[in-house]
């Protein structure tokens, strides 16, 4: 083991069973409250041979979170599983009235939600009046009172203290399967080719990737090397994946499962998943891809508008326009990223207006939300992100309470939340050496709560400095260490005034590890995060 790879073990205080962990350790599913509850419902069904319909969402974690529920119930001996997935558009999110008329008119008698249900109380009670029973696996905040279904396992409850709390939909979803395994229900084993997707939608819902969710992604990696899914290998050569980690995860399949929620029906994201063969699921990953194209171009097109007008001068940005609500949520992500404030970003809408919100730091958005329902139509959310409507004479009314409670807070000194802290220092680029590459590697996946390591590279000198790409927006670098030695540094998408350096200037660069290979030759790169002129 490198001696830098060691120190940055030491300053995360990373133990070796986090590098290896082992997935016998794996936390008892009965730790969920109403677990037991909810394998003897399921079991019930299967011996009573009825239909059991899926309620899910449209996100990634949603629609992963279907898939594996599916895949599940079909293991355990349902005979006939359906799935149903909510319109972001026309239905929002959580349970709607379209459940209660889906399950009287095709004789469902047990519906099972997925990342979804916990606050959906009337719609529970409609399926209880209809003779259907209700089984929520959630992963959102409960309200007072839990719903009256037959089992809530939701690790957000009241009741639940374990590391459990941290789970995606699809993380509870997956501890189901596992309490059918122990139930005797599904054979031994077989819950873990299910693990690819839990990683995907564990990445992909930003959750906090330590204890429980480290064990399963950790195995989701192994799973998604050699996965049967057809769907996932044509949507992975469809995106150009050559390499499985986080970042191909988070970055590459995610968005392209999301785009489909985002811009037209969660369900195209699903049938991909479900997909039998390799002819169906490449048909439907070129979909995939030509809707995330689109995302794209929309999502730059919101952005640069909102820069030529002007961003909202509050604490909490609240923006508003004609623009597609499928890619709000990540115009919010983009300006908190860019103005360093939490930032709502709403669509007009029939109503009034409806979309999304990002927060950072200590400002909580659903708690916000609470505070501020005398102006709002709905919402909720996390504390970071949040869903919500608001009417066309509140919207000022809105902006100024949501600013009257971020004021009175007193939050200070905020954007240290968003700024680059480095791991370590390294003086001596001799330490930055493809060894040590290979052991970062050991840390996948990387995401909150276990972020990539970050070097800072102090007072080093550049050599040479070029822009890359068709429009220069890239910048490659060289630059020398104290003792004369070179390293290839690389930023994306640079900031016009990284763009503006020359060979001679001496600079502090933060910078996250890579391996680059050209004409068979391995080299080190490193990627900038952060770059400062000294």
């Amino acid at each position: 083991m490198s001696a830098l790879f060691e120190e940055l073990l030491r300053v995360r205080q990373i133990e070796s069973g986090f590098l290896n962990p082992k997935y016998e350790e794996c936390l008892e599913p009965e730790l969920l409250p109403d677990m037991a509850k909810a394998v003897e419902r399921i079991r019930q069904a299967v011996e009573r041979g009825e239909k059991v319909l899926i309620y899910g969402d449209y996100d990634a974690d949603g629609v992963t979170a279907s898939t594996v529920l599916h895949d599940t119930l079909e293991l355990a001996g349902v005979k006939t599983v359906e799935i149903m997935l909510p319109n972001r558009f026309t239905d929002g999110y959580g349970m709607s009235t379209k459940v209660v008329e889906r399950a009287k008119d095709t004789g469902v008698k047990l519906v099972m939600t997925v990342d979804c249900g916990s606050r959906n109380h009337e719609i529970v009670e409609q399926l209880n009046e209809a003779g259907v029973d209700v089984i929520i696996t959630d992963h959102h905040e409960c309200a007072e009172t839990l719903p009256e279904a037959v089992a809530v396992v939701n690790p957000k409850r009241k009741d639940c203290n374990s590391e459990l709390r941290e789970l995606a939909g699809v993380g509870v979803v997956f501890k189901l399967a596992q309490a059918l395994v122990h139930a005797g229900l599904i054979p031994e084993g077989q819950e873990k080719w299910l693990l690819d997707l839990v990683l995907i939608g564990t990445v992909c819902d930003s959750m906090r990737l330590r204890g429980e969710n480290r064990r399963l992604c950790y195995y989701g990696f192994k799973v998604l090397e050699k996965t049967r899914r057809a769907g996932l290998k044509e949507l992975m050569l469809a995106a150009g994946v050559k390499k499985l980690n986080s970042e191909s995860v988070g970055f590459q399949v995610g968005p392209r499962l999301n785009a489909a929620g985002r811009m037209e029906s969660a369900d195209l994201a699903l049938q991909l998943l479900l997909a039998g063969s390799r002819p169906e699921a490449a048909a439907l990953a070129m979909q995939l891809e030509n809707l995330n194209k689109a995302r794209k171009a929309q999502q730059q097109a919101v952005l640069k508008e909102i820069a030529t007008r002007g961003v909202d001068g509050g604490a909490v940005m609240v923006e508003c326009g004609d623009w597609h609500e499928g890619i709000l949520g990540i115009v919010a992500g983009k300006l908190v990223e860019q103005y360093h404030r939490p930032a709502i970003v709403l669509a007009e809408t029939g109503e009034g207006y409806k979309g999304s919100g990002r927060s950072f730091g200590e400002f909580n958005l659903a708690e916000a939300l609470v505070v501020c329902k005398d102006y709002i139509i709905s919402g909720g959310g996390h504390a970071e992100a949040c869903g919500l409507k608001v009417a066309k004479d509140k919207i000022d009314e809105f902006r100024r309470a949501i600013n009257a409670y971020y004021d009175g807070l007193e939050l200070e000194n905020q954007g240290r939340f968003l700024d680059v802290h480095e791991d370590l220092q390294v003086t001596d680029f001799e330490q930055l050496s493809l060894e040590l590459v290979a052991e970062l590697q050991k840390l996948e996946p990387y995401g909150t709560g276990n972020e990539e390591p970050i070097f800072l590279l102090p007072e080093v000198r550049v050599i040479e400095a070029a822009k890359l790409g068709a429009d220069g927006k890239h910048l490659r670098l060289t630059v020398w260490d104290q003792n004369g030695k070179s390293l290839k540094l690389i930023q994306f998408f640079a900031p016009e005034e990284c763009l503006k350096l020359r060979g001679g200037e001496t600079i502090n660069a933060w910078i996250t590890l890579g391996e680059n290979e050209y004409r068979g030759l391995r080299s080190v790169e490193g990627r900038i995060v952060k770059l400062a002129v000294v």
